[in-house]
């Protein structure tokens, strides 16, 4: 295995993810875990992220004592080149020139990282720092250069320590994943024998553990979280697993018979409980995003622990949390950034009397897709696009009232209508958001003063950065016409072209 010492990086999970698409196994371990708890993994590789801080600055996050002698070879991103740097005796200092985004580095050995890529050939990769190496430490070997930064990338004499200036792990960097590929099995030799189907054994066989006594209630939703959540927790416990479904008001057209039907015929216990009512008291005035999120997950977690007390025996709540959930909720790792309250994460109340259990946590959604497969679920089921917990409250700007919620799920209907019509790109997301803004408009030779709507799609692989979809104009023009026509109270379509970052993909 490969360990990740996380220093707070919004992107240290996708180190994890490309070394497991390397199907090496993997764990992310906080930074200030001890050297005894990294040595009892028995790690063939470590791997330092990169952080927000500059590792000159008093209260910066160190490498624990004792770490570069555990005798395995370390690789530094970023913030963890220049703690390899600075305990080697060079010097790191602030750029003068910041870098951010895509920089061409110059090759200048093909070995170890860099092999397969030719010496003195360039290649794209993905910046983000405001500090540089000053110096290379004595004795050591300078691998990748680039304009504004003469030390991209370098090794030590014994070829035990490395580092890189840029982020392998992000897409923006498209060779990235053979230089952590490079780290993992031609360096580190670690075994390539983890995949979806090894995940989904080892992972029902930890919930049989885990929850060995008393009941499940597992949070269904139908998206393609909750449902592979339940398909695991399901061979694993049996009929010892409840599904609870809730209709909170806030859903697209459709997605209560999609639940209904389609997850009926996997065999699984499911209750619905109508609470559109619950929530929308709960909404009631409520403009800020954070305050709709906690609202929305401590109104969930109250109507499971209504049902828990109706059965007997029931210690558990099962969620189909992923990593991006986490990452952007919660700082649970390294010193992070919050972005946002996921219902499901940081919108959970501290008084909750129900235990969790996340089967999937640790994964990204197309991991989870791929898990999906393994387990036979139908094509239907695991390529659903996402939607959120929170559903369409957090597509509408403002305070959520009844009549919102019916217009924009009338215009979202139309716009999901017609992306699936659109020979554009594969999509990760399609879906409108209501603005609280009117405009002046001409219908029927009438004056109107009416809602805009806002189109959102968006191209990813895994949710933590996107980009906005090139749709074709037919398409856009299609949209707009037949929200404006259709859907009494919108006058007005506008088209999102925000990438993430800066923006994240749902407005709230």
């Amino acid at each position: 295995m490969i360990v990740v010492l996380d220093f707070g990086s919004q992107y240290t999970q996708l180190i994890a993810r490309r070394i497991r698409e390397a199907n090496v196994y993997c764990e992310i371990l906080p930074c200030t875990t001890t050297v005894g708890e990294v040595a009892s993994r028995r790690p063939q590789g470590i791997v330092l992220s990169g952080g927000p801080a500059s590792v000159y600055v008093k209260d910066a996050p160190r490498l624990a004592a004792g770490l570069l002698e555990l005798g395995v070879p370390v690789l530094g991103i970023c913030y963890g080149m220049g703690l390899l740097n600075l305990s080697a005796g060079a010097r790191v200092a602030a750029a003068e020139e910041r870098e951010y985004g895509r920089t061409a580095i110059e090759i200048l050995d093909d070995a170890d990282l860099f092999r397969g890529f030719p010496q003195g050939s360039e290649t794209t990769v993905w910046m983000s720092h405001g500090d540089r190496m000053e110096s290379l430490p004595e004795g050591w070997q300078l691998l990748a250069r680039s304009h504004n930064a003469p030390i991209q990338a370098f090794r030590s004499p014994d070829r035990r320590l490395f580092g890189v200036q840029f982020h392998p792990e992000v897409a923006h960097s498209p060779r990235g994943a053979e230089i952590l590929r490079n780290f993992a099995v031609d360096i580190c030799h670690a075994p390539q024998d983890w995949t979806a189907e090894h995940f989904a054994e080892t992972t029902i066989e930890r919930l049989r553990r885990q929850c060995a006594e008393g009941r499940v209630l597992c949070a269904l939703s139908g998206g393609v979280d909750s449902t592979v959540a339940a398909a695991l927790l399901h061979r694993a416990i049996g009929p010892r697993l409840k599904c609870v479904f809730v209709d909170t008001g806030l859903l697209r057209a459709g997605d209560r018979e999609m639940v209904e039907s389609s997850l009926l015929g996997l065999g699984l216990d499911i209750e619905t409980v109508d609470a559109a009512e619950r929530f929308f008291a709960a909404l009631s005035g409520v403009i800020d995003p954070e305050v709709k999120r906690r609202r929305i997950g401590n109104l969930f977690v109250e109507i499971f622990e209504e049902v828990a007390a109706t059965l007997s025996d029931v210690r558990w709540l099962a969620q189909g949390t992923l990593y991006p959930d986490v990452i952007e909720s919660v700082s649970v790792r390294g010193p992070s950034a919050t972005i946002k309250t996921h219902h499901n994460v940081g919108g959970l109340p501290e008084r909750m009397k129900l235990a969790l259990v996340e089967p999937l946590r640790e994964l990204f959604k197309d991991e989870v897709r791929a898990v999906g497969r393994q387990l036979g679920l139908a094509p239907t089921l695991i390529e659903r696009e996402p939607f959120p917990g929170p559903g369409l409250a957090v597509r509408i700007i403002g305070e959520v009232v009844r009549g919102d919620v019916a217009l924009l799920r009338a215009a979202d209907q139309v716009v999901r209508e017609e992306l699936a019509r659109s020979a554009g790109p594969a999509l990760w997301q399609g879906f409108g958001v209501l603005l609280p803004v009117q405009t002046v408009g001409v219908q029927g030779d009438e004056r109107t003063y009416d809602r805009v709507l806002a189109v959102r799609a968006v191209e990813s692989v895994d949710g933590m950065t996107a980009d906005w979809a090139r749709l074709p104009h037919d398409t856009l023009e299609s949209i707009s016409r037949r929200v404006t026509n259709e859907v009494r109270g919108i006058n007005r379509v506008v088209y999102d072209i925000s990438s993430k970052p800066p923006a994240t993909i749902e407005w709230e």
